[in-house]
């Protein structure tokens, strides 16, 4: 794995150099209440990839502890998207799968008297908590003796209680300085089914309990996440010590992955499709894994970005530029190269034949000549952008205006003679005169032009759709440290993040592409001569019109240092 920094990478090589581990074991551990976004990707390439450089192993391993939030469907996305993005998972897990031995480690812990049932409610227990100044005051049902714990808990599991009337907490220290240890719930009762158990169980095991004990069950040597977890390391700690677990994980935090104008929060992101602000978890306007992969990113891309980005214990903000960067350099030697007109002005060539049609060659990609050449035919009618016209152009317009001359591209240069409005006073159609000496290819060099325009054949060319996307998010007012996920509730100025989504994050256009375009399949990539890269939609294409998504436009002023 390259890599710009890692401190994880040296705490490996130092474990297995010292002895202390003979074989590296990560995991990538998402719970499946949503899709998979781009900060999951840094977490994928992370544990799989320094797994893979120490030749050990990464179990992908579902932290299905929430059955009221967690579906198949995430299962099966999750699943996808990392088999797209280039890994291999040792073995496939759930957390599930191990409920027998984590109630058999709780009733440890309630013999050990480091575990009691609390008849408090969640508010009260959120009251008894404290504050960050101020202690914790203790449960009146804390006193319970070890008996009584262990017949409450089995009447727990056995269905007795209604939800929210008993928990399981751990009894560590409610004066502790670190809230995460003042006797934190363990275990809940909560009357749902499981995606994967069904309804054999009616309590469950609560994140923080589960989570460490899936590791060490697991032999999981390095437990990587992001910072946020590091509040809750003393409790990861605690709850493998106490729980007298064979292998003892060490928990590692890296900064997680902000990027500009992009919402990382899970719930937010599950809100923009519950509220239909976007079509699905894989509308290309999303940063999860599936919506790039609609709107035609790369997994090379992913990864190479990721890898950029290093591991750090800080979190910054990427400039979403720097994505965009890496998916261009990936694109520009793999793509073909075409034309196609988004916005479409007819243009008759006067002085063309009107019964002609010629065959103009063209390179496929002139940066991989490998690819080939293509032929374009031309004709007396043809198609070019409504804005590479005006008739009363500024200094410096160096493209189709009355009187002036261009080059179309592959083809040869025209000029402007006279324009067609319809009787609304719009510009409908231009007439223009060809010169046959000027024919690319040819060397003519009588004169120079400033303009290249792309064109389309107007006889022969295929309808499409083009779909021209912008940033879902502005946050160009969040928190430069927090990315788009700091536009949340603001009480001063009574904003939700719901007020930073971008209106004119999607334009569908209907325009024309070249006619040796007519078999595209969806996920066939192309770069559109001046427009950028376009991906084939998987979801919206049918065969007589296909749909472009832009994956990105054509230049960028991000530069790697």
């Amino acid at each position: 794995m390259e890599h710009n920094s890692n401190f994880i990478r040296t705490i490996i090589k130092e474990d297995l150099e010292s002895g202390k581990h003979k074989e590296i074991i990560t995991r990538f551990p998402p719970e499946p209440n949503g899709y998979l976004h781009i900060g999951h990707a840094k977490s994928i390439v992370i544990n799989f990839g320094l797994a893979d450089d120490f030749n050990g192993k990464t179990n992908l391993r579902f932290d299905d502890t929430n059955p009221l939030k967690e579906d198949q469907e995430y299962v099966d996305a999750i699943k996808e998207d990392v088999k797209w993005l280039g890994y291999e998972w040792e073995e496939l897990r759930y957390a599930s799968n191990y409920f027998e031995e984590m109630y058999n480690r709780a009733i440890l812990l309630i013999k050990k008297g480091k575990a009691y049932v609390d008849d408090l409610s969640q508010e009260e227990i959120r009251q008894y908590r404290g504050t960050l100044t101020e202690p914790g005051k203790e449960s009146p049902y804390r006193s319970r003796s070890v008996e009584e714990n262990l017949d409450l808990f089995e009447s727990m599991r056995k269905g007795e209680f209604q939800n929210g009337e008993k928990v399981l907490r751990a009894k560590i220290d409610m004066s502790s300085p670190n809230l995460n240890l003042r006797d934190p719930v363990i275990y809940r009762v909560s009357h749902a089914v499981h995606h994967n158990t069904g309804d054999e169980w009616c309590i469950y095991p609560m994140y923080a309990f589960a989570h460490p004990l899936e590791d060490a069950i697991e032999g999981v040597t390095h437990s990587l996440c992001t910072t946020e977890f590091e509040d809750q390391r003393p409790l990861y700690n605690w709850v493998v010590a106490e729980c007298e677990m064979e292998s003892t994980p060490q928990q590692i935090e890296f900064g997680r992955l902000n990027i500009s104008n992009t919402v990382m929060s899970k719930r937010k992101l599950k809100q923009l499709v519950d509220e239909k602000y976007v079509d699905g978890w894989d509308d290309p306007r999303m940063p999860t894994i599936s919506g790039l992969r609609r709107k035609g990113y790369t997994p090379d891309a992913i990864r190479d970005f990721v890898k950029e980005t290093g591991v750090s214990k800080g979190a910054g903000v990427v400039d979403e530029a720097m994505l965009e960067h890496f998916v261009r350099e990936d694109l520009k030697l793999k793509t073909p190269r075409t034309m196609g007109v988004l916005r479409p002005l007819k243009v008759v060539i006067t002085n063309y034949p009107e019964d002609q049609t010629e065959l103009l060659d063209a390179e496929i990609n002139p940066e991989n000549p490998e690819m080939g050449t293509r032929q374009i035919p031309f004709s007396r009618e043809i198609y070019v952008e409504q804005d590479d016209f005006m008739e009363d152009p500024p200094k410096k317009y160096f493209r189709l205006f009355p009187g002036n001359e261009v080059r179309l591209k592959h083809a040869y240069f025209i000029k402007c003679n006279d324009v067609i409005k319809d009787e609304n006073g719009n510009v409908a159609e231009l007439h223009c005169t060809y010169d046959p000496e000027t024919k690319s290819g040819t060397g003519f060099t009588g004169r120079k032009v400033k303009g290249t325009l792309h064109w389309v054949d107007a006889k022969s060319a295929l309808p499409a759709e083009f779909r021209l996307y912008e940033p879902l998010i502005l946050d160009e007012d969040a928190d430069k440290n927090a990315g788009a996920d700091a536009a949340i509730e603001n009480e001063a100025d009574g904003k939700t993040f719901l007020d930073y989504v971008n209106p004119n994050s999607l334009e569908i256009v209907q325009g024309f592409i070249e006619p040796n375009m007519k078999d595209v399949q969806p996920k066939d990539k192309f770069q559109f001569f001046r427009h950028g890269y376009f991906n084939v939609d998987p979801k919206h294409t049918a065969p007589e019109k296909p749909v472009f998504n832009r994956i990105v436009s054509l230049k960028s002023s991000f530069k790697l240092k």
